[in-house]
């Protein structure tokens, strides 16, 4: 390989990344940089994968610098690190075992990876392999029974073959090789069109209808700069002026309603009385919005990062919550599990590093969290929406967990104008269609500076609204009847992956450690 082919993975996964009309670039993206490990010293491939994976990282998410400098460089360096964890471990496998457990070890070092990546406080899903194609929703209605880990299955699988291609690979010649090439490259695009085929049509015909606020509210001035109350009295008059009698679900977005309030005075905080009023207006309402809220602990401090002490040495924390309200009902508080690291949360390993860190909406320190997803509910309401908060949107096989507890509609609230008008929103977007997809469920976005849309239990976006703009959704559409393959049975494909990879990385240590005690032949 010459020179200038160095950076020609990092290149085409960007330029496929969801924005991009040339998405099936990663159907070939990787295998520049497999090329040249074939050819080049361990060292050395170590170099170039790291430059591959800091182009992939810098150029789809180099738009967090808006939110958080220090935040952006932290991602964008580590995660192009962590991601050559899997790419070495392939090259010791291949170069120890054989070229044949080599190359079927790389998918599965990769999904280990991802599956373990998603499960600590630094995690960072956004450049999951399968979230690539979150704008081909028609060749990925297998997502249901997969996830996005069959994407990511699929995509190397695919690369390796294009791989074999270009070597020459004996077995690839024969006519077995070829039909097998057709079978794993076409098969999950033939068997997504069978399943659009006889998935039944998602119904936007239900007597009861859902309606979403935009409110496009200024993140870094307007929204600290405005009056609380004023901004509330927008987000009801937007709202009343949509709302009917069959109206049963109303969303607004991320931190929606700015008071800093404490959980065990909600009743009594003033910037919510008005709520509460309009709540009283429509009984028949359930409303999911986002909150900025705080727990007082008194003299017992909680522990962890989230502990905080006023100047009177009580304990409180702080919380990115979605809260359940409804007429008559004591409102119900969910607070977000995922944080994004750094900017709302870091693990207590990284404490010393906590005031490098900005933070979303104006909360300084690491954000407390509830343990697990819960569903919202009012008593006859057909709908039970899962809060889904901003970055959770992002994880496809927590998501699964408010449908696995009965949500039986997805909501996702979050406020994307931190990136300005940048790829991230866009982005963001893009992986709720998937979510949509993975467990066949309506879903409600409420974005504050946009894209706010509903998203059909297929991935079709039926309405949106546009980047900065002020506005409305509504929809009569029904709840979900029943549960997806990957909402009863999550990231199934992950759990039977990772010990397999387990087993190949041992065999190779087994195998490199016969090849170090060989002896040494005599003259």
């Amino acid at each position: 390989m010459r020179w200038w082919a160095w950076p020609l993975t990092g290149i085409l996964l960007y330029a496929a990344w969801p924005g991009s009309p040339l998405t099936m670039l990663l159907l070939a993206a990787w295998v520049p940089l497999l090329l040249q490990e074939r050819q080049c010293s361990t060292a050395r491939f170590f170099w170039l994968a790291w430059l591959s994976m800091l182009l992939w990282n810098l150029g789809t998410t180099w738009w967090i610098w808006n939110a958080s400098p220090p935040g952006a460089v932290g991602a964008i360096v580590a995660n192009s690190l962590l991601m050559c964890f899997p790419l070495m471990a392939f090259r010791f496998t291949r170069r120890h075992a054989g070229e044949v457990l080599g190359y079927s070890s790389l998918p599965l070092y990769w999904i280990s990876f991802e599956y373990l990546h998603h499960q600590w406080d630094l995690s960072w899903p956004w450049l999951t392999l399968g979230n690539g194609l979150a704008n081909s929703t028609s060749f990925v209605q297998w997502y249901a029974y997969t996830g996005t880990t069959g994407g990511t299955l699929w995509l190397w699988v695919a690369n390796v073959l294009v791989l074999g291609s270009l070597l020459q690979w004996p077995w690839l010649k024969s006519r077995t090789g070829l039909a097998l090439r057709l079978l794993l490259i076409m098969g999950p695009l033939i068997t997504s069109g069978f399943i659009l085929r006889w998935q039944p049509l998602a119904s936007t015909n239900a007597t009861t209808n859902v309606v979403v606020v935009q409110p496009n509210v200024e993140p870094y001035t307007e929204k600290f700069n405005t009056p609380a109350d004023t901004l509330v009295a927008r987000l009801i008059s937007q709202s009343e002026a949509a709302i009917d009698s069959n109206t049963r679900l109303l969303v607004w977005p991320e931190t929606a309603i700015p008071a800093q309030a404490w959980e065990h005075r909600l009743a009594e905080n003033e910037t919510f009385q008005p709520v509460y009023a309009m709540l009283a207006r429509h009984p028949q309402l359930l409303l999911v919005t986002g909150i900025d809220s705080y727990r007082y602990w008194g003299s017992t401090n909680p522990g962890g990062m989230s502990s905080r002490q006023m100047s009177d040495g009580s304990y409180y924390e702080a919380f990115n919550t979605a809260m359940g309200a409804s007429a008559g009902q004591p409102p119900a508080l969910y607070h977000k599990s995922k944080l994004v690291p750094g900017v709302e949360g870091l693990p207590s390993w990284l404490g010393f590093m906590g005031s490098l860190f900005d933070d979303f909406g104006g909360i300084s320190g690491s954000l407390g969290k509830s343990d697990s997803a819960m569903v919202l509910r009012q008593p006859g309401n057909p709908y039970q929406p899962a809060p889904i908060i901003c970055y959770e949107s992002i994880y496809s096989d927590y998501t699964t967990d408010y449908v696995r507890r009965g949500a039986n509609i997805l909501t996702v609230i979050t406020n994307d104008g931190w990136w300005g008008n940048t790829p991230g929103y866009r982005q963001h977007l893009s992986m709720s269609r998937l979510r949509a997809i993975e467990n066949r469920q309506w879903v409600l976005r409420s974005a504050n500076t946009g894209i706010s849309c509903i998203i059909s239990p297929t991935g079709q976006v039926l309405q949106q609204l546009g980047w900065n703009e002020r506005g409305v959704l509504k929809a009569a559409i029904p709840p979900a009847t029943g549960t997806s393959f990957y909402s009863r049975y999550g990231d199934w494909l992950s759990r039977l992956c990772w010990p397999l990879a387990g087993l190949l990385l041992a065999w190779a240590l087994y195998k490199r450690l016969l090849a170090r005690r060989a002896p040494t032949p005599s003259v």
